[in-house]
């Protein structure tokens, strides 16, 4: 049957184990997520530009982003290569884009995970070990719990985020004779702990600021339109970039640029995509913004406090010291960004209509 045929023969039926509906263009990724379900259960059928908002309607694929080109990234990805087909379709004068796979007879899998469908929801069939020590820090576990607990309708961006925290959480664990020999809320002395401790922190708060540009990237390929905007850029820029994809991944984290020197204020200010969210008030904002300062002394100065954390942090340090964090901080921070996080993402998925995990 051809595609055309195929998608109007099924087109507005309702979700499920071989068909799956988004409104909107997703990243790569997502899309190699879904098509790696379908070849590992019984095959289906993704059809982009048909929103489920007050019930199925075709809005139809915005051209402006080459689905073709995505939707070829998405399957290299996958391992080895499955069958699929995919192309421009039409429906009541809409255009559509539509990716049929076929089930494969050998185990498909996406950087060494495997998915599958479950009813119409894509499941990982090999989830990552996350069991910690016997005995263990109980605060660990119980983080990673709510970590867990966050990863229902989610968009890939705050899905990477939340494994990685969860990756961070399994190594502190594993290090506990020299992240916290004696207490988790106590700073550990051993050189090693010291420079581990501030690694892992800065990773923590580094991966935020990968979910704010990832986040940014999946706005603007979900909605062309808002890429748009006065500011200027350089042709050897665009050229450097091998499609439009890459363009947007690029320009996305152009735009972490001032949140990098500790200014989310300033990245709030000049991304309007966030700033009419509302999703972050003035308190979060300074907390971030010395959570980006603590992360900055660490990356460039060791730790030792100069003139520009004194600025965020007037009381209870000196210039020439040395800055600790105790891994119970370390704990609160993991789960206080992982909480913003969440709050961004909702409001990202209901405000755009970002498609979800």
């Amino acid at each position: 049957m051809e595609l055309q045929e195929q998608v109007s023969s099924i087109i507005l039926q309702p979700e499920s184990e071989i068909l799956e509906y988004k409104a909107v263009l997703p990243p790569s990724k997502s899309i190699a997520q879904i098509i790696c379900s379908f070849a590992n259960t019984n095959g289906g059928l993704l059809i982009l530009g048909v929103s489920e908002i007050g019930g199925l309607k075709a809005s139809g694929l915005s051209e402006d982003f080459r689905a073709t080109s995505i939707t070829h990234k998405a399957i290299d990805l996958l391992s080895p290569r499955p069958v699929a087909d995919y192309g421009y379709v039409e429906y009541n004068s809409k255009k559509l884009f539509a990716i049929r796979v076929e089930k494969s007879p050998v185990v498909i899998s996406l950087e060494g995970k495997i998915f599958e469908r479950r009813g119409d929801k894509v499941v990982q069939t090999n989830p990552t070990n996350n069991i910690f020590q016997a005995g263990g820090y109980d605060k660990i576990s119980a983080i990673n719990a709510i970590l867990e607990s966050l990863k229902s309708s989610t968009t890939g961006s705050k899905l990477r985020l939340l494994e990685h925290y969860q990756s961070v959480l399994k190594m502190i664990d594993n290090l506990k004779p020299l992240l916290y020999p004696e207490n988790p809320s106590k700073f550990t002395t051993i050189k090693e702990g010291k420079v581990l401790s501030r690694i892992l922190f800065s990773s923590v708060v580094d991966n935020f600021e990968t979910y704010l540009s990832d986040i940014l990237f999946e706005i603007y390929l979900a909605k062309p339109d808002t890429l748009k905007s006065e500011q200027m850029v350089k042709v050897e820029d665009v050229l450097n970039c091998s499609d439009i994809q890459d363009f947007i991944t690029f320009w996305a984290k152009q735009k972490i640029g001032k949140l990098q020197k500790g200014s989310v204020k300033g990245f709030i200010a000049d991304n309007k995509q966030i700033k009419d969210l509302n999703a972050i008030n003035k308190s979060v904002q300074d907390d971030i913004e010395r959570i980006l300062q603590i992360r900055h002394l660490y990356s460039h100065r060791n730790g030792i406090v100069d003139d520009k954390f004194l600025k965020y942090f007037p009381v209870g340090y000196s210039y020439g010291t040395e800055h600790q964090m105790s891994i119970e901080e370390v704990l609160d921070k993991i789960e206080y960004l992982a909480g913003i996080i969440h709050k961004i993402d909702d409001a990202v998925i209901f405000k755009y209509n970002l498609s979800t995990l």
